[in-house]
């Protein structure tokens, strides 16, 4: 996980600085030293801060960083949630690299925690999907925790995940599970997707450990809860948002998976300021 966050913020200071900071360069003369406060500007679930310290590390290693939050914490509009001090130019130099990456963090964590806090009481889970940012999945994930919500399989390689095009390639359900069982460890679990009872019912008796319910209705969710009766844990997907969410964890199912939150996330809204 470390190597990857490394990996994300070179990657990203690169970008950004290319040959140099030239604004900085001509203005801020290079033994100058400041303060700088991060500060919410508005009330958000925090996420992303030792990101964005390692940001600063990275450019100078004798940068002080001081956490006032962590992650996870809510935090209010106007509150101070760390403070960093050593020289103005690297201080600069990553600020909009490491704004933008807590931001986006913060964010996914604000939303992830507003979709828990709806269908607290039942029985469901929230998780992600695989529709992140391509490079900054590790931080998107790890956001999603951050708000009180699980990961699903974090890419191709550590789960299976039967979908409607591997359905017709491998022609049909009964099929693709079989030939999965044949080829797969006893510690992989297969998860299928459906879009009726007709094809629950078919995943169920080939032996899926888990069927995902595909844009169903709500009436077709709760019969398809009935119909599994505990034999597989049921996920619901598709057309999941805060407005229908409670209703569909109210059908029973164990896991519900939101592409919202990373796929179209609004970052947090916070600023640093020099002192």
């Amino acid at each position: 996980m470390q190597f990857e966050i490394e990996r994300i913020i070179r990657t990203a200071l690169e970008e950004d600085i290319g040959l140099g900071d030239v604004t900085t360069e001509v203005t801020v003369a290079a033994q100058s030293v400041a303060r700088a406060d991060l500060v919410a500007k508005d009330d958000f679930v925090l996420a992303g801060l030792d990101v964005a310290a390692q940001v600063f590390k990275l450019l100078d290693a004798e940068i002080r960083f001081e956490k006032i939050f962590e992650d996870g914490t809510a935090v209010r509009k106007g509150d101070v949630i760390a403070w960093l001090k050593g020289k103005s130019a690297v201080l600069l130099r990553g600020e909009r690299v490491a704004l933008n990456l807590l931001q986006r963090m913060s964010g996914i964590a604000s939303l992830t925690a507003r979709y828990v806090a709806e269908v607290a009481g039942t029985s469901a889970t929230i998780v992600d999907t695989r529709k992140t940012v391509p490079g900054l999945r590790a931080l998107d994930k790890y956001a999603v925790r951050m708000g009180g919500g699980r990961n699903h399989r974090i890419g191709l390689f550590d789960g299976v995940l039967i979908k409607e095009n591997h359905i017709a390639a491998a022609g049909g359900i009964s099929a693709a599970i079989l030939r999965a069982r044949e080829h797969l460890p006893h510690t992989l679990k297969i998860e299928i997707e459906t879009r009726s009872l007709v094809e629950v019912e078919e995943a169920l008796n080939a032996g899926a450990d888990i069927i995902m319910l595909d844009n169903m209705t709500l009436y077709d969710m709760s019969q398809a809860v009935e119909l599994i009766g505990g034999r597989a844990l049921v996920e619901a997907s598709g057309g999941v948002n805060l407005e229908r969410v409670r209703e569909i964890a109210e059908t029973g199912v164990d896991i519900i998976s939101v592409g919202e939150l990373t796929h179209s996330v609004k970052a947090a809204d916070i600023s640093m300021l020099f002192r």
